[in-house]
């Protein structure tokens, strides 16, 4: 029986141990960077392109005819002189212009 209580007693003891909680211990190193890879390579630039012809010109329209001048308009007649007013003294009325 000696053996069984000291048995009981030394798992009693390693049941409590799992609840106890100790602080976590110093981080461990930092690992190293890989390698950075190879650079690509620059592709080529493209040629220009071609220029194009200059069009052609036009010609010159051609230049029109003078017109003929009109001919000279008839004489308009010559009015009759008026008539004489008269010289008796009368009233003068005045009437304004619309």
């Amino acid at each position: 029986m000696k053996y069984s209580k000291l048995f009981i007693v030394l798992f009693a003891a390693f049941a409590i141990s799992g609840c106890l909680t100790l602080p976590a211990g110093p981080a461990g190193p930092q690992g190293a960077t890989g390698e950075t890879g190879a650079k690509g390579y620059t592709g080529s630039t493209g040629g220009a392109g071609a220029t194009g012809n200059t069009g052609a010109t036009g010609g010159v329209g051609a230049t029109g005819d003078t017109g003929a001048t009109g001919g000279a308009g008839a004489t308009g007649a010559k009015g009759n002189p008026g008539a004489r007013g008269g010289t008796n003294a009368g009233t003068v009325v005045i009437v304004p212009d619309r």
